[in-house]
């Protein structure tokens, strides 16, 4: 042990280690002299109206996921990493809010996402529901249903939208319109008797139903909008994408037919048909993928599925943001527009519910849902349009193991266990499907291609699926009204903070006397959508 411990100090006292620029002390003070005089620059607080709101959420990302995408995000760009910057860290605002369920300490999806976009935080299970509604029992339902800052954007007269890389019934998107009992009730052949009997409706027909001018929504699952056992249009002979619904229903004619007259509504299930689209004709789209099978290093491929999860980070659209512009429907939206782009591959880093992903892979995700952050801020004016970024809870992961400064993120820590004498990679789970013994003991990881996409990293504790992590997450916020996300939230403060900045919902006494910037025309509200694209 002594002579590792001699070698993990010379690693870490190699001056290699050190770029040349940190060696001088004048680096350091002149970095926090800049950083002074940004943070005095924000004493002249931005008290305009927002008139657009965006929020995204990176799904499990919690605060340790945050910092090993910033160092990931650095290594891929040949620099150390450690030193790099994310977009949303670039955000003069930040924040932590508290996850935790009403009847849970540590959150399930649902509950959490009745609290940011709710506005009030409901057990876990639940979505778009009070705290009154108990999960499965529909007969607790009726009268605790709760509207979202979608409903209360759409009621301001602004355009809106959702855009995932989840199944557009999974529970974070389906808190923004739908209020269930059951996070999982996506179509009537996933409820009980009971609950159909007690006229619940499930989420996929409360997508069509309850706020049918939407106008853009993009995601996958497609197969709950279809009747019981409709073949599927891109997968005709797999019985595991046939329809679902036993009301025979098809909602994708039912959203056609709740349109207005006159109005054009389109919608598409691949990349290509959306890219044929003459957006200048469009008002209203919808866009359903069914989660097919596309290996994680083949994602950028051409040609692939619309909204397959992991795809919409990772697929480059050959439509620049100035080409949409001036292709897209409606360039002027007099009252703004609100878009919830919510990234959902980093849910279970080690195994989840369509396909295992890993650490690699809910990392680089991190990382494309930063470079859409990025786009967006370019895209947008912190005088007219308020951004936040934040997570629904994080997971139990973690990296350490004394590495050296520009270790690879994947890679190895720089000494072995002094117990089982075996070396470890710096990334870690407290629980998961990467706990592996090998004749009796801990694996061996230098025996196994631990930088491959499908590697699983070791956990502590075994489980067939990995769980979420407890602790607050971050929040970061540009634009008006920004600074009222600081310090330590109650998550369900979130749409509240968001709809007083925008001058939606119940709190509007303050907005005759609030500061509205000029007129401007506003970036295309579809152009936004593809930013996850």
């Amino acid at each position: 042990m002594k002579a590792l411990l001699l070698i993990l100090i010379a690693q870490l006292c190699s001056p290699s280690l050190v770029p040349e620029r940190e060696k001088d002390p004048e680096y350091w003070r002149g970095q926090a002299q800049e950083t002074l005089r940004a943070a005095l620059r924000l004493q002249r607080l931005n008290q305009n109206v927002a008139k657009n709101l965006i929020l995204f959420l990176g799904d499990g990302m919690g605060v340790s996921t945050v910092t090993a995408a910033r160092i990931l995000k650095g290594q891929l760009q040949n620099h150390k990493g450690e030193e790099s910057l994310l977009e949303m860290e670039k955000f003069p605002y930040v924040a932590l809010a508290k996850t935790y369920n009403t009847n849970a300490q540590v959150p399930d999806s649902a509950g959490t996402a009745t609290a940011y976009l709710c506005g009030v935080k409901a057990n876990e299970g639940t979505v778009g529901v009070s705290a009154g509604v108990t999960r499965d029992r529909c007969n607790t339902t009726k009268g605790q249903e709760v509207t979202s800052i979608l409903r209360w954007a759409k009621d301001g007269g602004k355009a809106v939208g959702i855009v995932t890389t989840t199944r557009v019934t999974h529970a974070t998107p389906s808190a923004a319109y739908a209020h269930s009992a059951n996070r999982d009730w996506y179509s009537d052949g996933e409820m009980p008797p009971d609950a159909l009997e007690g006229g619940c409706k499930d989420i996929a027909r409360q997508l069509v139903e309850n706020i049918p001018d939407i106008e853009v929504i993009l995601g996958g699952g497609r197969k709950y909008m279809f009747p019981k056992n409709a073949s599927d249009v891109e997968y005709p002979h797999e019985d595991k994408h046939r329809g679902t619904r036993l009301d025979r229903r098809d909602l994708i004619q039912a959203w056609h037919e709740a349109k207005p007259p006159g109005k054009v509504a389109k919608y598409v299930w691949h990349r290509r048909d959306l890219l044929a689209l003459n957006l200048s004709r469009v008002d209203f789209l919808l866009g359903e993928s069914q989660h097919p099978r596309v290996p994680w290093p083949q994602l950028g491929a051409l040609g692939g599925p619309l909204a397959h999860p992991r795809v919409l980070g990772q697929l480059e659209w050959p439509v620049t943001p100035p080409k949409v512009a001036a292709t897209s429907k409606g360039c002027w939206y007099p009252e703004g527009m609100l878009v919830l782009p919510h990234q959902g591959m980093l849910l279970h880093p080690q195994g989840c519910w369509y396909s295992p992903p890993r650490m690699l892979q809910a990392l680089h995700e991190a990382v494309e849902l930063d470079r859409a952050i990025g786009l967006a801020a370019r895209l947008t004016s912190p005088q007219d349009t308020l951004s936040v970024v934040t997570a629904d809870h994080s997971h139990v992961f973690t990296f350490g193991g004394y590495t050296p400064r520009g270790n690879p993120i994947f890679g190895l820590a720089p000494m072995q266990s002094d117990v089982d004498r075996k070396p470890f990679t710096s990334i870690l789970y407290g629980n998961g499907p990467g706990y592996k013994i090998v004749a009796g003991e801990r694996e061996n990881v230098s025996a196994v291609d631990f930088a491959h996409a499908n590697y699983q990293a070791q956990s502590a504790v075994p489980l067939r699926q990995e769980t979420h992590g407890g602790e607050d997450v971050a929040v970061f916020a540009r634009g008006p009204m920004a600074h009222l996300l600081h310090g330590v939230h109650e998550q369900n403060y979130i749409p509240h903070a968001m709809a007083y900045a925008a001058c939606i919902g119940s709190n509007r006494a303050h907005c005759n006397a609030a500061g509205r910037p000029a007129a401007t025309i506003l970036l295309p509200f579809l152009a936004l959508l593809f930013l996850l694209c």
